[in-house]
Order: structure tokens, then sequence, then C-alpha cells
């Protein structure tokens, strides 16, 4: 992150740290300073890391109440109520273990209050290794993985020339040869969207199997599919390829945030083997104490296998339109895409060929908020924990992620307000 443009306010009481915001945090905590605020109808939100959160054609009826019932009142276990446990693990099942022996049960599952929660409680329960992730990735990792000193989080680049892929010979060196005993990574990927689907994922799979190293695969995204086999039915998942839900060290996080559309839950899974279950369910005891209970046990029905499906389809229609309305926009603005997103709802967008400033990701962002749009310039997906890269230029300085997250009217108009705004530079470039 390029300290020379964000300041960081130090902490007037004595003892605390400075702390950095997320990407995202950050950029909307900037916009706010110029008046925008969750809803409001004049500002043009690419920048959001959730999806729209209301009725789409197709989908099921969104949950507007919950009852709470005299049992709620009490602390929800730390592991998550029983009942939510099975049926995540349930659904696991249907969707991708039809045939197979080895099936998920409840002992196989970990639910927590939040995405970040579950990887925080996730990377609590590893031991003094070394953990490899991958540039660029989520930019909540950064801060998550400078904070347990217990291991060492090594970075593997990331080739924008090669679409973001990273075949599994590749793969195996990096574990092998800087001695990786687990790699975290978003599946799909955010910010770039490359997805690992299919015979490549399944390859990915039997790796960590070999190589005993656990692979823990961010799936928050893997209902926004895009281009996938249509036996796949719009979702994928690393538990499609496991052999033995107790011995594979695959370790799959996921919840209702992103792939149900309801981020206001907080409301989240971790699924494994049991004994990486019953370690991230102690690390809960002490980071935050368990979830919430009325929450939790009104989540259950959302986890029938026809529900998910059918809001999986209504995702796959209403995000496909605004998919295309982003990537020919952006590109219709002057801004190269090495990849078209295969997953999310994010474009990865390089911003060379833009006119000075707006070609450096930060000036885009600070000249879009004036506007009204927002977007999370592209180095704060540049993960460096512990800052010991510091001192050098981010190598994602030119790129900006946009989201299409929000209603389809909001991506329309940001778009056009983007291809206004580089137009508008272009003519006082040409009047130079």
């Amino acid at each position: 992150m390029d300290r020379r443009k964000i300041d960081i306010p130090l902490p007037t009481a004595p003892g605390f740290r400075p702390v950095p915001f997320t990407g995202v945090i950050y950029v909307m905590s900037e916009a706010a300073r110029l008046g925008y605020a969750y809803g409001h109808p004049d500002w043009c939100n690419l920048g959001q890391g959730m999806p729209e959160t209301g009725e789409l054609p197709g989908a099921p009826p969104r949950v507007c109440e919950v009852e709470i019932t005299p049992a709620d009142q009490e602390y929800a276990p730390v592991a998550g109520v029983p009942e939510l446990r099975a049926a995540v693990a349930e659904l696991y099942n249907q969707l991708y273990r039809q045939g197979k022996e080895s099936k998920y049960t409840a002992e196989n599952v970990c639910i927590c209050g939040g995405g970040r929660l579950s990887l925080t409680r996730t990377v609590a329960a590893l031991g003094e290794i070394n953990l490899g992730h991958f540039l660029p990735d989520y930019t909540a990792y950064e801060e998550l993985l400078d904070i347990f000193r217990l291991f060492t989080s090594i970075p593997i680049l990331l080739d924008g020339s090669e679409g973001y892929g990273f075949d599994v010979e590749r793969l195996e060196r990096e574990v092998t040869g800087r001695g990786l005993s687990a790699v975290l990574l978003s599946n799909p990927g955010n910010p770039t969207g490359r997805a690992i689907r299919g015979a490549e994922l399944e390859a990915w799979v039997d790796a960590a199997r070999r190589l005993e190293c656990t692979f823990l695969f961010d799936e928050f995204y893997s209902h926004y599919q895009w281009g996938s086999d249509p036996a796949d039915e719009g979702m994928v998942s690393a538990a499609r390829y496991v052999d033995d839900v107790d011995s594979d060290p695959v370790v799959l996080l996921d919840g209702f945030t992103k792939n149900w559309r309801y981020p206001g839950w907080r409301c989240t899974w971790v699924v494994g083997p049991r004994s990486v279950i019953e370690g991230v369910s102690s690390t809960g005891s002490f980071l935050d104490g368990g979830g919430n209970r009325p929450l939790q046990r009104s989540a259950i029905p959302l986890l029938d296998a026809d529900a998910v499906r059918a809001e999986t389809r209504a995702i796959q229609e209403a995000f496909g339109r605004k998919r295309r309305i982003m990537i020919d926009g952006l590109r219709a603005a002057g801004m190269r895409l090495d990849l078209e997103p295969e997953g999310t709802f994010y474009v990865w967008a390089d911003l060379a060929d833009l006119p000075p400033p707006l070609n450096d990701g930060m000036e885009f962002f600070r000249a879009a908020i004036e506007e009204r749009v927002i977007c999370v310039p592209g180095e704060f997906f540049d993960i460096n924990p512990g800052k010991r890269r510091s001192g050098r230029a981010s190598r994602f300085r030119s790129y900006a992620r946009f989201s299409f997250g929000p209603e389809e009217r909001f991506v329309a108009e940001g778009v056009r307000r983007i291809q206004e705004l580089v137009a508008s530079h272009r003519g006082t470039e040409a009047q130079r």
C-alpha cells in the first residue's frame, strides 16, 4: 500500500498501534467525507463488496422477519447451533458429494459471525508454519496474515499476462520449494475474477492430498460463476473433489454473505476435517464466543438445496447482465482487462492507458469520488503482511476493482459517469 497517499492516524492513547482500514472500508470512509452514505441515491458505489440484497426475479422470497424464542436469549454454542451445522453439511453432500461414500456431518462444520471471523478463527488455529498466499487477493488478508505471528506468510505472484492462472506444476514447486504447510486463496478470486474449477480444481485438491499441504479455499463467491459447465449449476466448490472429508487437507469457507445475499446476517461457516473444526471452534472460545443464535436458527431453511439452486439461477441472470454492462462500459472508457471475470461480481481493470492522472488507481479513485462514483484502488490488493515490502511502489498501482454488486441502474449510471470522467481528461490532454 502506498503510504505516501494514505495517512493512518496515530492513536492518542498509549499502548495502541495504528491500524489500517481494509481497502473497501478505507474508500467508504473517504467517500463519506464527501457526503456518501449507504443507500444515497446520488452515489454509484462500484466499490462495494456486497451484492444487492433485494428481491430478484425467480429467487426465493427474501426473509424479512425472524422469530426469537425464549431459548434464543441464551448464548449460541461456540461452534454454532447443531441444527445449522447439520444443515450446512447436508447441503454440501447434496450439491457436491452425491455417490461418494465419505459425507460431511455437523462435526465437519463450524458456524462463525461473518466472513472475516471465519478467516480469523481459521488462521488463529494454524501452527508455526509457512503459509502461502497469492497476489493480488482479498484486501482483508493483509492485516489478518500479520496479526497472528505463529506462521510466516509467503506471497505467490499471479501474472496478469497469463490471465492470473497458476498451473499445478508451479503450485507443487511453490509448496515443496518454500516448505508450505498451507495455502490460502479465494476461489473465485477477489479481485481478479479468476475461477479454478472442473479438472483444474480437481488437480489442486489432489495436489493438497499428495503434498500433505492444507488448502484453505475462500469460496464466498462460489455461486457467481460465468461460463461454467451447466452440470455445475452455477456453483463451484473443492468439496466436489474431496475423497475423505476427515483426512483430505481441504478447508472451505463460505456463508450467507454473498451467495445468499444476506451480508447483514453475519452468518458464515468453515467446513473441513473434524480435527480442524475442533481447533477452529476452540479459537472462537477466546476470539468471539460464538455467533448470533436467532439468526443461526432462522437461517436453516435457506439451506434447502432447491432454494439454493433457485437463488443461484436468479443471481446468474441478474448479475450476468450487470457484468456485461460493466465489462463493455469500462473497455469503452479505455480500460484494459487481463481477464474477463469468470466468477465474483468484480471487474479488475488496468488503467494504464487512461490519460494522467487517471492511469494511477489511487488518483482515479480520488477523481471518481468527486463524480460520486466509488471504486477500490488496485494497490489495496497487493497483500503485504508486516509491510516487509515497504518502500516499493505496488505492482498493481495502475489497477482498480469495480463492483457490479449494486442494482443494475447504479452500475449503468456509474459506468456512464466513468466514461464522461475519462472523456473530459482526454479532452483536456488534447488541448495541451
